[in-house]
């Protein structure tokens, strides 16, 4: 650069100066502009994987024609191609990563078939990546994932495959599969569906996968347990002790609406982790937090992500790392709550007891622990009450905060158990998962049923907090047995004056549920084990 000149200098020792520093500088001040001018090259390739699997990809690389960038590898989310992240790419590129996007094997023109994040698609991370350091200028020391849903899980798995992977954003994805395609050994129905056409639109799914689908699908459970075990291999929380011994920073962004990759299975993931870890949970279903940014719109989510990388990959100081890492946006609101970890969410607990039915077929929500009394409804009816369509449903509160809604007092007692607490007078800030204890009577050996929490305002209109399916196998009929059911976590604010209903039926259009033709369930709070609700409460 041209050597500084005093305060005190002369317009002729200036001018002086000035030209004969100019050959030297010059040349310097064009290549500095050239360099800032010029913009990150996209081009397109075909990435080898392994076993000689083509993968179509694209590379985003910074125009400085520097070498020594962080890598950042992204894979594409279910049924899309290296299109998706284009505009992130140009983001990252533009702040001096190389970046790699790949249409996993099976998918558009990718070759192979859909192994739903199997071995293969693992050993494909490690070629991209090999693929990468000897096609740019990739810094080996620098490694990192990121993606969107089955990007996601790839890049979690990744990180326990290739300790090369230093740092990893993984949104809207999962952490163990089998809790994602079973709540209490109820398959949720419409998130496979939607999963399953995709696939078949966009990619060729292969033998196992086939195999597997027409288990899920079909009534025999015999089946679940090669299930649990096709999904356990490509679940990350199988493999989160790799994760930790690789000391991956891990950043995990999900919705508390999720319907294909539900909260609660991530959650306990991240609660395993023992390095750098972040956890953020929004409004919203799968993958329609982040999806603006896809668009190169402004997006928390990409954000944190960005500032995340930054951190662990550039070294900034930007100083995510000393933020509390359990960051979230209560459902309904735009504000956001910061934590220490994800037990410290709640700080409280208060237990309802159920009680008997009025005159009015609605049962008590209140402290205590009322005994004695039973409940029956008939199954196989919808009674109204149910966790919404997927993907629709939550996207519908995220951006119009108007989650699902029933009027509690029209609903039919015959087919809906229903409780509900008195107004309260002051407001609950509901944190975590709601905890039910239900004494169940079934009339056949095998049945479902499907609990929901919800915010009752003074006309009746009750809005949705949380739920969850149960289905229970191997039941004696006619004896009762207590059911304990782990709600999806949620973060809700209560208003004064409220009420809070707990209703439970026994068809809901998300699941596939198990109650035989004309079977009933009964429930009640025998004596020595009440039935009960616990409420997580900031």
């Amino acid at each position: 650069m041209p050597p500084r000149v005093r305060r005190g200098a002369t317009a002729l020792a200036l001018a002086t100066a000035l030209l004969t520093a100019a050959p030297l500088a010059l040349a310097p001040l064009a290549h500095a502009a050239t360099a800032q001018a010029a913009a990150p090259a996209l081009r397109f390739t075909d990435i080898p994987g392994d076993g000689g699997v083509v993968l179509k990809g694209n590379v985003y690389e910074p125009g400085d024609g520097a070498a020594g960038h962080p890598l950042l590898v992204l894979p594409a989310s279910w049924s899309l191609n290296d299109l998706e992240y284009l505009a992130q790419a140009k983001h990252f590129a533009e702040a001096g990563y190389v970046v790699v996007s790949y249409t996993p094997r099976g998918f558009w023109g990718s070759g192979g078939e859909i192994e739903v994040a199997g071995p293969p698609d693992v050993a494909d991370v490690s070629r991209v990546i090999d693929w990468a350091l000897a096609h740019t200028t990739a810094d080996p020391r620098h490694i990192g994932m990121a993606g969107i849903s089955y990007g996601a899980g790839i890049s979690l798995l990744g990180a326990a495959f290739d300790p090369r992977v230093r740092a990893v954003s993984a949104l809207s994805g999962w952490g163990d599969l089998a809790d994602s395609l079973f709540s209490d050994e109820t398959q949720h129905l419409q998130s496979a569906a939607l999963l399953t056409v995709a696939g078949y639109l966009t990619g060729r799914p292969g033998d196992e996968l086939e195999t597997t689908l027409t288990r899920f699908f079909g009534s025999d459970r015999a089946d679940e347990p090669a299930i649990r075990a096709w999904a356990a291999q490509r679940s990350p929380a199988t493999y989160v002790d790799r994760i930790n011994a690789n000391g991956a920073a891990v950043m995990l962004a999900n919705a508390w609406g999720d319907s294909i990759f539900p909260p609660n299975q991530l959650t306990d993931f991240y609660e395993r982790l023992d390095g750098p870890k972040r956890l953020e949970l929004r409004p919203g279903d799968h993958a329609t937090a982040e999806a603006t940014g896809l668009a190169g719109l402004p997006n928390d989510v990409w954000t944190d992500t960005r500032a995340w990388l930054d951190h662990y990959l550039r070294g900034t100081d930007n100083g995510i790392d000393r933020r509390l890492p359990v960051h979230l946006e209560p459902q309904l609101q735009d504000g956001y709550e910061d934590y220490p970890s994800w037990p410290a969410v709640s700080s409280s607990t208060r237990r309802l007891g159920l009680g008997g039915r009025d005159r009015l077929g609605t049962g008590s929500l209140a402290g205590g622990a009322p005994t004695g009394w039973h409940t029956p409804i008939a199954t196989g009816l919808d009674s109204g009450a149910d966790g919404g369509i997927a993907l629709l449903s939550n996207l519908a509160e995220q951006f119009l905060k108007v989650p699902p809604t029933v009027s509690v007092p029209l609903l039919p007692r015959p087919v809906a158990a229903v409780w509900q607490s008195a107004p309260a007078d002051g407001g609950q800030q509901i944190r975590g998962s709601v905890r039910l204890h239900l004494g169940v009577t079934p009339s056949a050996e095998r049945g479902s049923l499907i609990a929901y929490l919800y915010d009752v305002d003074a006309l009746g209109i009750g809005r949705l907090v949380a739920h969850a399916p149960y289905t229970f196998l191997g039941r004696t009929p006619g004896q009762a047995f207590g059911a304990d059911i782990r709600m999806q976590a949620t973060a809700y604010d209560v208003p004064a004056g409220h009420r809070l209903a707990l209703v439970v039926d026994s068809v809901d259009p998300l699941y596939i549920t198990h109650n035989p033709a004309f079977a009933t369930l009964s429930f009640g709070s025998p004596a020595g084990d009440p039935s009960w609700i616990s409420v997580p409460l900031r």
